[in-house]
């Protein structure tokens, strides 16, 4: 599988995990809390086998820049949390921050 394809499953589970969290009430709900934790541990193994194709500073920002706006986007549309310019200009400085970093190579 490409590192990129298995990045981008590391980052949505990732965002499963995170939303998962949200949903578990302090881990006090049982299907939430297995997926929080089930969606944490599949990232990481994911993000383990990237990082043997991908240089690591590349791997993380776009595993943690992407999993941060992409839940910052899951709290907006799905728990009715707010969203203003600065955090939209904010998340926009993150999507371009990752480009950046991909444009100046990130693979070996």
């Amino acid at each position: 599988m490409p590192a990129w394809l298995l990045l981008v499953a590391a980052v949505t589970m990732e965002v499963i995990g995170t939303t998962a969290l949200k949903l578990s009430d302090g881990f006090s709900r049982l299907v939430p809390t297995v997926v929080t934790v089930s969606g944490y541990l599949m990232a990481f193994i994911a993000l383990g086998f990237v990082l043997k194709r991908m240089e690591v500073g590349v791997a993380y920002a776009v595993w943690a820049g992407l999993g941060t706006a992409l839940v910052a986007l899951v709290g907006v549309f799905f728990f009715g949390e707010t969203m203003n310019w600065i955090k939209a200009a904010s998340l926009a400085l993150i999507v371009i921050g990752l480009v950046g970093l991909n444009l100046a190579g990130g693979s070996h």
